[in-house]
């Protein structure tokens, strides 16, 4: 089980629903149609799941910061909007 350290210093399991609802509300904050933000969330994910594939644990801020790579691949207003906003949903 892979465990991500948070900004206070605990753990917390990894859960690719979380990467999963951050993408798809940055996507519609920035208007893109629901069909296209699911899309892209899932891509997200599927980018997040094989980075943190080979690692035991990672901090939440690596986990945004990859994130908002993969988002920029797909929407780059969705993303700077994530980089920028983090209390977005």
């Amino acid at each position: 089980m892979k465990h991500i350290v948070k900004r206070a210093g605990h753990n917390q399991p990894y859960e690719g629903k979380k990467i999963y609802a951050s993408a798809y509300a940055a996507c519609i904050a920035v208007r893109a149609q629901t069909t296209d933000a699911e899309l892209i969330a899932n891509e997200v994910c599927k980018d997040l799941d094989k980075w943190v594939a080979d690692k035991g644990s990672v901090s939440s801020g690596q986990i945004a910061e990859q994130v908002a790579k993969s988002l920029k691949l797909y929407n780059s207003d969705a993303a700077y909007l994530y980089r920028h906003h983090r209390d977005i949903s």
